[in-house]
């Protein structure tokens, strides 16, 4: 694995927070999406080469796709996946099962931070994204929840942040 100064990672919402739910060919899903890749572009041409990934639905699954399509162009970057618990994805929708398991499976490396569920496996594994990387990508809201603990959490730790923030209105140009 990189070193922190090299390594960035990233939190944003599920879709039950998400404007557009579950919805990914919503113009704002598909320009967030596009936001996405540029950060993480611009995060690889500031020397950033390995990128973690809580592999939570939504964003970190978009997040963790942007990043293995960089890798694609550039080899010498790695994702990690940071995986809060064996059952992460057990209740998800069939096809967000399948989703992650493929993404997963394409990382290079997997990381599990608890050997079982517990009621705070998920912020552990928030924590362990952050004391590894000197850079966070965030997609939000402002609102409570794990996503807001994360940048908050990063924010004490000293951490650079991109902040894409979640575009509410619905629009049709960009």
């Amino acid at each position: 694995m990189r070193a922190r100064q090299e390594s960035c990672c990233f939190t944003g919402h599920r879709p039950g927070k998400l404007p557009w739910k579950y919805n990914e060919a919503d113009a704002r899903c598909l320009a967030l999406k596009r936001r996405m890749m540029d950060a993480v572009e611009a995060a690889y041409e500031e020397g950033y080469r390995h990128f973690l990934c809580g592999m939570a639905m939504g964003c970190d699954l978009y997040f963790c796709e942007c990043v293995l399509a960089l890798r694609e162009r550039h080899p010498d970057v790695t994702v990690e996946a940071a995986i809060p618990c064996p059952s992460q994805a057990d209740k998800w929708p069939a096809g967000q099962r399948q989703r992650y398991a493929q993404l997963v499976a394409a990382c290079d490396f997997e990381t599990l931070v608890s050997q079982r569920y517990t009621s705070a496996c998920m912020q552990r594994r928030d924590r362990y994204m952050v004391d590894h990387a000197s850079l966070l990508i965030a997609a939000f809201d402002g609102s409570a929840g794990g996503t807001r603990y994360t940048v908050e959490y990063a924010m004490g730790r000293g951490l650079d942040i991109v902040d894409l923030p979640i575009v509410t209105e619905d629009f049709t140009d960009f």
